[in-house]
């Protein structure tokens, strides 16, 4: 659960910065904001619907962040249950001063999706930046966040990047910009659990490549959420509150609202399940009697649900570090070093991209 080379290299999350994508101010006067990846409505109630429809009904966890949904997470984010969250920020306080002497001087910083960056603040105070990129596709987040950083950190350029880490990612011209310093990719919370292995691996592969770029002392700093005892990981996913019961059903208030539909979120029940042969978690709502639901935009259509039938809304795969470890020397990083808590639920892992 959560809040992606050369210019010339095209991949899955690689590609040639779009020629609408100009410099513009956050702010008069205010830290540079770069526009990659505008929202395209249209597109995204397409993909919405397309889900919906789909045999197994499903929908992307990109379509759970709208403004009501954010609070809950955020919500979500100080359960006692969800151990994500308080379990690597433990971490980093234990050990930020010894992967901060891991690093290289005068690096930039490249917080991929920053939300409200209030992670990459404490880091800041601790390495030697010299620059930091804020990467997400929320803009109205986006602004403040890298305001609220050149705020705090006068001497650090401050940049917002609004792009969408599912789509390709054309950072290498602005990482050129300065050469001399090598980036940190920032991945925290263990957001790589949301895409499926193989497209993990793509996304890891284009970072590599992003950090290869300069004379291969790119480095990448990401949290992953390990393989632990089954109750308390289905237990993160359905806390005894109901808050991700809440977060859940409110993809519905989202669906009704992008797609014209007329879902009733009482009609269908939250479920979190541990696929322990995928090895991950998977949220699901499952329709407590049969309906009928109906859709107006991008196209009129409807859907039949039967009593017991769900939609899929979200995966988070959960990896143990040898199996981490393995995905990152397969993208092509080298060196991975690995910090866990005691109990080994979590692990922040910091890989060279030579």
């Amino acid at each position: 659960m959560s809040k992606q080379a050369a210019s010339a290299v095209r991949g899955d999350f690689v590609d040639d910065i779009p020629a609408a994508a100009r410099p513009r101010a956050a702010t008069a006067g205010g830290p540079r904001l770069l526009e990659l990846h505008a929202i395209n409505a249209a597109e995204d109630a397409a993909r919405l619907l397309a889900g919906l429809l789909a045999g197994q009904a499903r929908t992307d966890p990109k379509f759970f962040y709208d403004a009501q949904g954010s609070a809950l997470f955020d919500a979500i984010c100080h359960l006692d249950e969800y151990h994500p969250t308080g379990t690597e920020a433990a971490i980093f306080r234990q050990y930020r001063a010894e992967i901060a002497r891991e690093l290289p001087r005068g690096l930039q910083w490249v917080d991929l999706g920053a939300g409200d960056a209030a992670k990459s603040r404490e880091w800041l105070a601790a390495v030697p930046a010299r620059r930091y990129i804020g990467v997400d596709i929320a803009d109205a987040w986006l602004r403040p966040a890298v305001a609220r950083i050149a705020e705090a950190y006068p001497r650090i350029e401050a940049i917002g990047v609004v792009a969408d880490l599912t789509r390709p990612l054309a950072l290498a011209p602005l990482l050129a910009e300065t050469p001399d310093a090598p980036p940190l990719f920032f991945y925290p919370g263990s957001s790589i659990g949301n895409f499926p292995p193989d497209r993990a691996l793509a996304l890891l592969k284009a970072i590599r490549l992003l950090g290869a770029g300069h004379g291969g002392l790119g480095t990448l700093l990401i949290g992953v959420d390990c393989e632990s005892d089954d109750a308390r990981l289905v237990a993160a996913y359905d806390d005894a509150l109901g808050v991700t019961a809440a977060f859940n059903r409110n993809l519905l208030r989202v669906a009704n609202r992008v797609l014209g539909a007329d879902f009733d979120p009482r009609a269908f029940a939250h479920r979190a399940v541990f696929n322990r042969e995928e090895s991950r978690v998977e949220m699901h709502l499952v329709a407590t009697r049969d309906q009928t639901v109906r859709f107006t935009v991008p196209d009129r259509a409807e859907r039949d649900f039967a009593a017991g039938e769900h939609i899929v809304t979200e995966y988070s795969y959960k990896y143990t570090p040898a199996r981490f470890t393995a995905l990152l020397e397969a993208a092509g990083f080298t060196d991975v070093r690995i910090w866990q808590d005691a109990e080994q639920r979590f692990a922040v892992c910091l890989a060279a991209a030579g």
